[in-house]
């Protein structure tokens, strides 16, 4: 009998946490290394959030709370989700976990079944196949392809929709890619799963508050209101308020759906940590005025990477319309030989030959599903993103 469970074995260790560790330990090694794995603000949580988090902590609310979420907090999300987004959702349609990851794993233990397929357009994060693979579904693969500003069109969701698909994940601004879906993009599809009352969708809008150039965040429920009993709408205050380490993530939907979820939820971690949740109140609840500054200091950096990168022969970088994420090609460059002697016959190849030899960490695009391909995160400083650039030039004109 193996002691591992065989569903495990489905699954591998997250690939941008890996890199991000990796660049960690090669810089307590001494090493000169720029970090660009982390898809994590620079910015410092605002300090009106740190005070509440201090309040809490001095007024004794540091003992256990609901399993999903302080009565407070679901009133602020909700209160969000009607101003931003024009949803209506009562308290309890909504939960609160232990960061967004959280929320899209218990949906998915709540509701997956051997055999049930998700769909998941590609480029995606890393972690979704995973975590319908850990409960026991099926991840069914759309590739957005480059010429369509790696979105899928509602041609390709159409004909990935079998009678065993559950759910449609979407993420728009997406990591890895930044592309976003206006709404007339997003209707065409919503339109498509109107015709399919068996998919239900979740949705992953973490990046909401980093959209750049005019372009308007919409998510599907406010878009197709047909679509609201089958949606879950999910959200965190990780990126836009840089809160990654205080770990809250939240979700409407469904009264049933939300109550398997806090099932998994009571069973799992149970509530989140309570000081987290009182800092996420005032997150939602307070000034809002720092949001679009910092979107335009990521947008600077972006145009910044965006330049840089075109410049360099055999990559192709698109400009994307949200996130803090880039997802440049190398197509040009593979065939070619670095000054190590590292072929380069992968995108894996490039980032570990990159690593190594110049001394800047990105994650290859393979972790993706979709090559050949790296994804840089351009939440640091301007300083580092012109030097990792610079480096980056520098290791693709060695090559030969």
């Amino acid at each position: 009998m193996a002691f591992l469970s065989d569903t495990l074995a489905r699954v591998k260790p997250s690939p941008t946490v890996a890199v991000t560790q990796l660049a960690a330990e090669l810089k307590a090694q001494g090493k000169d290394v720029i970090g660009l794995g982390a898809g994590e603000p620079d910015f410092d949580t605002p300090d009106n959030i740190k005070q509440a988090a201090i309040a809490a902590i001095e007024a004794g609310k540091t003992k256990y709370t609901a399993p999903d979420g302080i009565a407070e907090l679901k009133q602020a999300i909700c209160a969000k989700f009607k101003r931003e987004n024009g949803l209506d959702y009562a308290p309890a349609q909504i939960s609160v976990s232990t960061g967004g990851k959280q929320v899209l794993y218990n949906a998915f233990m709540a509701t997956l079944n051997p055999g049930d397929e998700v769909i998941i357009p590609a480029p995606y994060w890393v972690s979704y196949p995973d975590m319908v693979l850990l409960g026991q579904g099926t991840p069914v693969i759309i590739e957005g392809k480059p010429e369509l500003g790696y979105k899928i069109t509602p041609e390709l969701l159409e004909a990935a929709i079998t009678p065993r698909t559950k759910w449609f994940l979407f993420n728009s601004p997406s990591n890895p890619t930044g592309a976003g879906y206006s709404r007339d993009e997003l209707k065409a599809l919503t339109d498509v799963l109107m015709r399919h009352p068996h998919v239900w969708v979740m949705t992953d809008d973490m990046y909401e508050h980093l959209a750049y150039d005019g372009f308007e965040f919409c998510t599907p429920a406010e878009v197709e209101p047909g679509l609201y009993e089958r949606t879950l709408t999910c959200n965190g205050v990780s990126k836009a308020y840089a809160m990654t380490g205080w770990r809250i993530g939240y979700a409407g939907g469904p009264v049933e759906l939300i109550a398997a979820m806090r099932k998994v939820q009571s069973q799992s971690t149970t509530n989140p940590c309570s000081i987290s949740q009182w800092a996420a109140v005032e997150a939602l609840n307070g000034p809002q005025d720092y949001l679009a500054p910092r979107a335009e200091a990521f947008k600077r950096r972006r145009d910044l990477v965006v330049s840089r990168l075109n410049e360099i022969d055999g990559i192709t970088c698109p400009v994307p319309e949200g996130a803090f994420y880039v997802y440049p090609s190398i197509e040009g460059l593979l065939g070619k030989t670095s000054k190590g002697g590292a072929l380069i016959d992968s995108d894996e190849a490039f980032s570990k030959a990159l690593l190594e030899e110049n001394g800047v960490a990105v994650v290859f695009g393979a972790a993706f599903g979709l090559s050949p391909n790296f994804r840089i995160s351009y939440a640091t400083s301007d300083e580092n993103l012109e030097k990792a650039c610079d480096r980056i030039a520098a290791f693709c004109a060695g090559l030969a």
